[in-house]
Formats: C-alpha cells, sequence, structure tokens
C-alpha cells in the first residue's frame, strides 16, 4: 500500500476528527467539540509550535494521524520534539503506515533542529511498544501526573 503522510490541512478536519475520536477511545478518555476545537486551533496557530500529520492512502482515505510538539529540555540546553499523540486505523495497522508517520516526524524533527523526540505510552499498549522499541530507545524515566483541578 503506498501512503502519503503530510501536513494537515483545514480540509482534514472531519477525517482528522474522526481518527482522534477513536484515538481517545483506545485510551479511555472522554473527547468532545470543545477539545476537538481547541487541538485543531493548536495546529493551526502559527505561535504556537504544535504539528500534526495526517497519513492517507491512494485514494484520500485517512489511516492514521500524529500530533507533536516542541519542548524544552533543560539538562540539554536544547529544544526537542515531544510526540503526544499516535493512532492508525485498526483496520490499516501492519501495513508501513506507522514507518511512514515517524519518518515524516524524524525528517520534521531535523528541520526543526531537534536532536531528538520523546514520548510515553501506556504500559498495556504492546504492539505499539513493539514497534516503539524497533525504532527508539526506551528510557528508563516513570511517569507521574500530578492533578491541578
Amino acid at each position: 500500500m503506498n501512503v502519503d503522510v503530510s501536513k494537515l490541512s483545514q480540509d482534514d478536519r472531519m477525517d482528522w476528527e474522526n481518527l482522534y475520536y477513536r484515538y481517545a477511545e483506545f485510551y479511555k478518555v472522554p473527547m468532545n467539540e470543545e477539545i476537538l476545537d481547541n487541538v485543531w486551533s493548536w495546529i493551526f496557530d502559527e505561535d504556537n509550535r504544535f504539528y500534526a500529520l495526517i497519513a492517507k492512502d491512494n485514494n484520500g482515505k485517512a489511516l492514521g494521524l500524529m500530533h507533536y510538539r516542541e519542548m524544552q529540555s533543560p539538562l540539554r540546553g536544547k529544544t526537542v520534539g515531544f510526540l503526544d499523540d499516535l493512532f492508525v486505523d485498526p483496520d490499516s495497522r501492519g501495513q508501513g503506515i506507522v514507518d511512514a508517520l515517524f519518518q515524516a516526524l524524524e525528517e520534521s524533527a531535523r528541520n526543526h533542529g531537534w536532536p531528538m523526540v520523546r514520548w510515553i505510552t501506556a504500559d498495556n499498549n504492546y504492539r505499539g511498544r513493539g514497534v516503539y522499541d524497533k525504532i527508539a530507545e526506551r528510557t528508563q524515566w516513570i511517569t507521574y501526573q500530578m492533578p491541578t483541578e
């Protein structure tokens, strides 16, 4: 299958929403129009260093998405990339879509001058972790989250 990965465009809103709803469902996180509108606005705000990629097949069918952003790394004294969201339609997995998205992410990171991209995933995301173990180094860090509301 040929996969075309590109920056998200304004015309991709419905495809993106469909994929993002399904991503949120996978992680059992509530999704609504307010969240979608906020994230959509971040993607197209030129002052916000938040980016989105979409993968499509030859017919223009949306197969996957990726959100990533710029992040400061104080110990390095450098700006790096952080991958927030990655989702591939379950019916399309195993066809090179993740590889194409990561290739586009790597190119974007190089263009931004980021020496690396980091991300976290759920412990039980076995399929995703199998891919990540092939393309990246697993770090020693355990993630915590402190609610403030």
